[in-house]
């Protein structure tokens, strides 16, 4: 009786923007060829007609590919679409083999037969590359949307470097730099300079319109007591970079708003009940879901905490067994999971309220208990991704325990 991996032809694919090298071998690790195509859909049939011509006779092909969801996704939807197994084959798990090999050179070859090696190693461990597009899209939507807010922090850096020149104290009348208020005044007024012939009443005119009513003389006042003159000599081009920085601001607000639209209409179609958790607005829980994608793939809770980092690791020798915090998994996970976790955890608010009593009082229990606040923390994690996983495996609402308040001895020592 033949072995199981005796069936297949195993194809290592190293995917690029223009190129895919492709690299066959058997289950003996021997070489039986090479094809190099370009990245065109329109050329993937011919591909595999070529593929046919290495493939060993009585085998199927099972395709490795390295690249699973950017340059590699086009071809693993065209092989599911026909019928062709494939399997993800981690780019970690490729420069290892190419470790292990003692290989010097780094070339599209070399990683595609490494790949082919993986597979052929890893064949029951490695997952499908099965692309799926909900899971797909909604992964682009929360990229794009983190690409935006990382492009308007680095805005209101800049907003924050050229408004300490023309006031240094402008938070004393505007401490949020991009409320709609100020960023309307300084995209007005960029600098001292511009308000010599303004006056009061006019000044609070404008801010009564810009705020809705909510400032007025008082603040209008404040403005003009507390500003300087700073004017330079290239005052005029020091103004026009605060105007544009602004606009870049405006932009991208009215470009995060538009994502957080579209991402609540396609969570909901998605029929995903995280946000049923106080804590989970739509954009966390877009990010959870993004990282986690199909729940199926985690049979068990322990799975997905382990994918997540989450699961410590341990180390026995003997009688010796120790576990330590993991540091691989999924450090964007891991990372959501931690701050949802403080979020339940904290009391928030000018009341101290707190939001969920269940965690909070985990994470106080655990503390009682001599751990330190990391594993406390850790344990409230752990707990976080048994809840998740149920609402998603299950699709059931969490049942969110009453708001109350924080006991005043937290209280006071959060002050």
């Amino acid at each position: 009786m033949n072995h199981p991996k005796m069936r297949y032809t195993y194809v290592g694919v190293d995917s690029h923007k223009d190129m895919h090298t492709a690299v066959f071998i058997d289950c003996f690790f021997e070489k039986l060829g090479e094809i190099a195509f370009q990245n065109m859909p329109s050329r993937f049939p011919a591909f595999l007609k070529e593929a046919d011509k290495l493939k060993l006779d009585g085998t199927e092909l099972l395709f490795g590919l390295e690249d699973a969801s950017s340059f590699g996704r086009t071809l693993a939807v065209f092989l599911a679409d026909s019928g062709h197994q494939a399997k993800h084959v981690n780019s970690v798990l490729v420069a290892r083999e190419r470790k292990n090999q003692n290989i010097t050179q780094k070339t599209d070859s070399i990683d595609a037969e490494c790949a082919a090696r993986v597979l052929l190693q890893k064949l029951s461990d490695l997952p499908d590359a099965g692309p799926q597009d909900k899971y797909w899209i909604l992964r682009t939507l929360v990229v794009q949307r983190d690409q935006i807010v990382r492009n308007n922090t680095r805005a209101k850096m800049s907003l924050h470097m050229l408004l300490t020149q023309h006031y240094p104290n402008y938070r004393e009348f505007f401490v949020y730099i991009t409320g709609k208020t100020s960023l309307a005044f300084f995209k007005k007024y960029p600098s001292p300079a511009t308000l010599k012939n303004v006056s009061n009443e006019g000044l609070a005119e404008f801010l009564l319109a810009e705020s809705s009513d909510r400032f007025g003389e008082e603040k209008a006042a404040l403005i003009l007591r507390s500003i300087e003159d700073t004017a330079t000599e290239y005052q005029e081009i020091r103004d026009m970079a605060v105007r544009a920085a602004i606009r870049q601001i405006e932009f991208n607000l009215k470009e995060i708003e538009r994502m957080d639209a579209v991402m609540a209409v396609y969570l909901d179609a998605l029929d995903c009940t995280l946000t049923s958790m106080a804590g989970i607005d739509v954009v966390s829980a877009c990010q959870i879901l993004s990282c986690i994608r199909d729940v199926k793939r985690f049979p068990t809770p322990a799975k997905l905490a382990r994918y997540s980092g989450i699961a410590p690791v341990t180390y026995a020798s003997g009688k010796k067994n120790s576990q330590f915090a993991n540091q691989r998994g999924n450090r964007e996970l891991n990372s959501l999971f931690f701050r949802l976790a403080v979020r339940l955890t904290s009391p928030v608010g000018p009341n101290c309220k707190v939001i969920n009593t269940f965690f909070y009082d985990l994470y106080r229990r655990k503390l009682s208990e001599g751990k330190t606040k990391r594993q406390a923390m850790k344990c409230v994690q752990r707990r976080l991704v048994n809840i998740i996983w149920a609402m998603l495996a299950y699709g059931e609402e969490y049942v969110n325990p009453p708001v109350l308040d924080a006991p005043l001895e937290n209280i006071k020592a959060k002050n």
